[in-house]
């Protein structure tokens, strides 16, 4: 799907007109010994459930035979630093979400969500000078953070701080859930922001069989490294083949 959807496109103004890589050959280059990994653990290991803790942890223990070098590096933005800009990257995507949908929305409301419709409108009111002044802090945090690859060639980072919660929850009082979205989106929005290619690959599970996801993420351009090792880790693992696990007694 990757290999279809790469490369330049002359009618999408924000594809890169770069060459293309195979990306299959890449993901099956057997050695990965010599990748090293960096472990950002500010932010993005903060507050983790326990269970997601301990299959991080053993996660990383297999990686540690599967790469060259495994360190834990700076942070690639300060708290303070991510808060500000995630607030313009959510002004870029409320003001595009609304040039894309205004025609139909007007047309045809019927046809979305409320929920859904009431985040479209609000980029109505998203002014000009704050779309360009968000998109030039965003352009600023991705130079920025393509620095935090100086010394290493892959981050990885766990892809949710906390478990899946149940379907059931999405149909309680939207403004309950929100901070729950939130929570589930810290460890991925950051990686969307900056543009870096990034896989999730299973990495175990909690006690109450609930999945959990290990990210793997690269350097701009980087996509076959990315899948490289995350085809070492599912050949050395068999998480991805399990759908389950009962439910384990305290």
């Amino acid at each position: 799907m990757l290999q279809v959807l790469a490369g330049y496109d002359p009618r999408d103004s924000s594809s890169l007109d770069t060459s293309v890589p195979d990306y299959a050959a890449a993901a099956m280059r057997s050695t990965t010994s010599s990748l090293r990994i960096g472990i950002p653990r500010d932010f993005f290991f903060e507050g983790l459930d326990a269970d997601i803790q301990a299959a991080m942890e053993a996660a990383l223990s297999v990686l540690k035979t599967l790469t060259g070098a495994q360190l834990d590096i700076a942070p690639l933005a300060t708290n303070g630093t991510y808060a500000s800009v995630m607030d313009s990257y959510i002004a870029i995507l409320q003001a595009e979400a609304y040039a894309y949908h205004q025609d139909y929305v007007a047309k045809s409301p019927e046809l979305y969500q409320k929920p859904t419709i009431e985040r479209i409108l609000a980029g109505a009111k998203i002014t000009t000078p704050t779309y360009i002044q968000s998109r030039r802090q965003l352009e600023q945090i991705r130079r920025s953070v393509s620095r935090g690859f100086d010394g290493v060639d892959l981050l990885i980072t766990p892809t949710t701080p906390v478990p899946p919660f149940a379907i059931a929850d999405l149909q309680s009082d939207p403004t309950t859930m929100r901070p729950k979205e939130l929570r589930m989106l810290h460890n991925t929005r950051p990686f969307d922001m900056f543009g870096a290619p990034t896989i999730s690959v299973h990495c175990g599970f909690t006690r109450s069989g609930l999945p959990i996801g290990m990210q793997i993420t690269g350097a701009l351009g980087d996509e076959g490294t990315v899948l490289r090792l995350a085809r070492a880790y599912e050949q050395a693992t068999e998480w991805h083949k399990r759908r389950t696990i009962p439910e384990q007694k305290e």
